[in-house]
C-alpha cells in the first residue's frame, strides 16, 4: 500500500534511487531524481506509459537547466522570464544520454519551475526531477494526495506520497523551442495566444 510520506522522507528517498508522488502546482505527479536512471525507468513501470513518451524535467532554475547540457536559446529565455515559475513546460535540445534517460527519440527535453515553493525546496536539496503526472497511462491526473494512493495501491514500486492538499491546476502547456520557429505540443494552463504574441 502507497503511505502517506512527509518532505523529509521525500528527499531521502528520491536520493536513495526511489520514486514517490508529490503534489505541484497543476496536479500530482510521480518523481524521480535523474541521476538514478533505474527510478527514472520506474515512472513509466508504474504509469504504464510507452517508452516513446518522454518525461519531463523539474527544476528550481536555469541554471540547473544550463548544468545538464541543454540548448537555452532567446525563445527559451523570453518564455521563462515571462510564465515561470508556472504552468508552461519549455522544449529544448539536450545531449543524447540526458534525452534516452527521459524517453526522448530526439536529442530534445522539457523543463518546466514549479510554482509551488514545498517542490522547488526539494529539487534545491536533490536536483531536477523527472517527473510526470500521477497516473495510469490514459487514466485522469490525480489532484489529492488519496486518489494517488488508490489508483497506485497494487503498485509496490511507488513508496509513497505526500500529502498537499487539493491541486486542480489544469496540465502545464509544452512548447518546443528548438527550432526556428516554436510548436505547441500540448495545450495547457498557459494561452497559446500569449506565447504567440511573446514570441512574435
Amino acid at each position: 500500500m502507497v503511505r502517506i510520506i512527509n518532505v523529509e522522507v521525500a528527499i531521502a528517498t528520491l536520493d536513495g534511487g526511489g520514486v514517490v508522488a508529490l503534489p505541484t502546482d497543476t496536479v500530482y505527479g510521480l518523481a524521480a531524481e535523474i541521476g538514478h536512471p533505474t527510478a527514472v525507468e520506474t515512472i513509466f513501470t508504474l504509469k504504464d506509459r510507452p517508452r516513446t513518451r518522454a518525461l519531463p524535467v523539474l527544476v528550481d532554475s536555469v541554471g540547473q537547466i544550463g548544468y545538464l547540457g541543454a540548448v537555452w536559446n532567446e525563445k527559451a529565455q523570453k518564455l521563462a522570464d515571462a510564465y515561470w515559475p508556472g504552468a508552461l513546460t519549455i522544449v529544448v535540445a539536450v545531449p543524447h544520454e540526458l534525452a534516452t534517460l527521459l524517453g526522448s527519440e530526439i536529442d530534445t527535453a522539457g523543463f518546466r519551475i514549479p510554482d509551488d515553493d514545498v517542490v522547488r525546496r526539494m529539487i534545491a536539496v536533490i536536483g531536477p526531477l523527472a517527473v510526470s503526472s500521477a497516473n495510469v497511462h490514459g487514466a485522469s491526473a490525480c489532484h489529492s494526495a488519496y486518489e494517488v494512493r488508490d489508483m497506485f495501491e497494487s503498485k509496490s514500486d511507488l513508496v509513497g506520497v505526500v500529502d498537499g492538499g487539493e491541486r486542480s491546476g489544469d496540465v502545464s502547456t509544452v512548447v518546443d523551442v528548438t527550432g526556428e520557429s516554436w510548436t505547441i505540443l500540448r495545450e495547457g494552463a498557459t494561452p497559446t495566444s500569449a506565447i504567440a504574441t511573446l514570441l512574435a
